[in-house]
């Protein structure tokens, strides 16, 4: 007979990598080689084939088999979702190989990086350009911290010059070891500031430059509790 569907999930090579210590041996065992050629099988033909990489899609999925309507463009989608996720897959696999044997080097001949979208952004350097965040899925990459890793807990959407500046704050604040304040303005620090008492150090990273520390963005290298 022939196939209609095709859903598959990888070995975890990711997770397992990024979970902590693991052996040389353990990470070739947790290299999938059916998975990725059935996926790109299946992508290839999207014309008779639906293709299945992501768990979100299951509900798009059985909606579209039960009204027996798979258009082409939903189709190419999966398809488009199937080689995406095989590349970024196998740019996990290469980066840590290339870390298994380079013995050392931290510069490869040539590398891929898995980007993902975290965010549409309000806007990008003007108002009146669309933009979008994405993050870095590199192994390297992984618990480094930083802007992209961050969550927005309230507020109205950034724009590209939000995260620009915050990412110019965050690298700034992170050079200190002392409770530090930090306010950047289009991406200059316009009042750095070390205290103990870390109200005291906003007062007087504000007191530096109180004109451009309006609308500017703030830092903190510890816990703000009020």
């Amino acid at each position: 007979g022939t196939f209609d569907v095709v859903v598959v999930n990888l070995y975890p090579f990711y997770d397992k990598v990024t979970s902590g210590t693991i052996s040389f041996e353990d990470g070739i065992e947790n290299i999938d080689i059916g998975g990725p050629t059935l996926i790109r099988a299946a992508a290839k033909n999207h014309k008779d084939v639906l293709v299945v990489v992501d768990h979100h899609d299951y509900p798009s999925l059985l909606k579209y088999l039960q009204e027996k309507q798979a258009g082409p463009q939903f189709r190419r989608m999966l398809a488009w979702k199937a080689f995406q996720h095989v590349a970024s897959y196998d740019s996990a696999v290469s980066e840590w190989l290339w870390k298994q044997s380079s013995g050392g080097d931290i510069f490869p001949p040539s590398f891929t990086v898995p980007l993902s979208m975290k965010s549409t952004l309000r806007y990008g350097e003007n108002p009146h350009q669309k933009a979008a965040f994405y993050g870095d899925r590199s192994l390297s990459l992984v618990n480094a911290g930083g802007i992209a890793t961050s969550f927005q807990h309230h507020g109205k959407e950034m724009s590209y010059n939000n995260y620009l500046d915050a990412d110019a704050a965050w690298n700034c604040v992170s050079e200190f070891e002392n409770p530090t304040c930090v306010v950047v303005k289009h991406t200059n620090p316009c009042g750095v500031a070390s205290r103990q008492d870390v109200l005291e150090a906003y007062r007087l990273a504000v007191r530096a430059d109180p004109v451009s520390a309006f609308g500017g963005i703030v830092a903190f290298n510890t816990t703000v509790d009020e």
